[in-house]
């Protein structure tokens, strides 16, 4: 507060408000990021084209002459004063142009953004990712980083031109924004690879973010009309279980993308399946046997699993016999499965993960396990469920997702409770 007496300093008038902002800005960038801020800045204001370093000259310059006018008049000089004699002496000042905050804030926003895919570029990517790394020390808490890049990305250019894989890129980028928590942060860091940081978020969260980009990406791709398959392949790091540096973090994600990839796609040029190779300590996943029928098997949940088989063989149908199955599920009738499915299972033991069923939403089940093929629930009360359950899944990372629902077995715990397991119905 002023002293009684003393007159207040002078307000700033606007335009010189917006020159002090723009100084503020630029304290807190590298010299690159500074170069190409300052680079657009000046096309904007000057209509000149320079130089980065160029750029960069010019303003020290600036500060600089600001120094020297301000000593001389014995008062604080503006830096648009300041700036625009060193414009004009230079010969570079032809149209002065005011610009708006908006503009500054989108050449700010330009700087640190991909401009093909619309996501952060590489340079924000070292920054933030330092920055929610010393967040997540400081709260205790995990932060996921995934490692991604496109598989079969160079056969695209080559064989439909580099437009249609400027498209492929740009459905990659969609296919991350569509996936991602606001917490979270997409970017791309190199020509067909790109990075995700994901704050409180653990192995089992990321993994299966992972894959539900891999599902997504491939539903992007499906109107390009490629005839090339791109895939798009991760490798996860989680702080601090794998790594407490952002540099170790980087290349165990790395290494297990590129293990993914080698794993994956290896097989696939034998004539296999892809199969996922998830980096240890991760929640195991295992397939289950298959056969024809309307319904899919029932899925486990925790400890109470059906005997299991390599997803490579194919069952033969074979009825559903009491030595297969725990003695107190009461499992469907038998069922022969002719289509193959992913058996893949995420436990949501532990997590907040529920289901709201029904149209109206009026009952609520905690989710423990998740699948490709279904889910399995935990309800308060043993009332009896419909045989078609529409449902809402609400899981940790994912977006929540509108099911239908077939009740295939059920069981009473000691707690009064009913674990049912359901299939999901096309």
């Amino acid at each position: 507060m002023p002293s009684p007496g003393v007159p207040a300093p002078p307000r700033l008038p606007i335009e010189d408000s917006y020159f002090e902002l723009l100084a503020d800005t630029l304290e807190g960038l590298d010299l690159p990021a500074r170069g190409q801020f300052l680079q657009r800045y000046l096309r904007a204001i000057a209509h000149v084209d320079l130089h980065e370093s160029q750029s960069v000259q010019i303003w020290d310059e600036t500060l600089l002459r600001r120094r020297e006018l301000s000593g001389l008049v014995g008062r604080q000089v503006s830096l648009k004063t300041a700036l625009t004699d060193v414009l004009s002496s230079s010969g570079l000042l032809r149209v002065p142009i005011l610009i708006e905050y908006d503009e500054l804030k989108g050449l700010e926003l330009n700087a640190v953004t991909d401009p093909l895919t619309g996501l952060y570029n590489r340079r924000l990517f070292a920054e933030t990712f330092e920055k929610e790394l010393n967040r997540a020390r400081r709260y205790s808490q995990p932060l996921g980083l995934v490692t991604l890049d496109l598989h079969r990305f160079k056969e695209v250019n080559d064989k439909h031109g580099h437009p249609r894989g400027d498209d492929v890129l740009r459905a990659a980028a969609a296919t991350l924004k569509k996936a991602l928590r606001t917490s979270d942060s997409a970017f791309r860091i190199g020509g067909d690879e790109f990075a995700l940081l994901l704050p409180q978020t653990d192995s089992v969260q990321a993994l299966a973010l992972s894959r539900r980009v891999q599902t997504v990406f491939a539903e992007m791709l499906q109107p390009l009309q490629l005839a090339v398959t791109v895939a798009m392949d991760h490798g996860v790091a989680i702080f601090p279980q794998d790594a407490e540096q952002a540099d170790q973090l980087i290349r165990i994600a790395d290494e297990r993308l590129y293990r993914l990839k080698h794993a994956n796609h290896s097989k696939a040029a034998n004539g296999s399946a892809l199969t996922e190779v998830p980096p240890a300590p991760e929640v195991p996943a295992a397939p289950a046997p298959e056969r024809a029928a309307p319904a899919p098997e029932p899925i486990s949940i925790e400890s109470r699993r059906v005997p299991e088989k390599t997803e490579s063989i194919i069952a033969a149908p074979a009825p559903v016999t009491p030595a297969t199955i725990p003695s107190d599920v009461i499992p469907a009738p038998s069922r022969v499965f002719a289509v193959q499915r992913k058996a893949e299972r995420v436990s949501m033991t532990g997590t907040n993960a529920y289901a709201v069923l029904g149209e109206q939403g009026a009952r609520r089940a905690r989710v423990l396990d998740l699948g490709f093929g279904g889910v399995a629930m935990e309800l308060d009360s043993p009332e009896d469920l419909p045989e078609n359950l529409l449902a809402v899944l609400h899981v940790p990372i994912l977006p929540p997702v509108r099911v239908n629902l077939k009740p295939v077995w059920r069981q009473q715990t000691d707690q009064g409770s009913v674990r049912v397991g359901c299939a999901f119905v096309s």
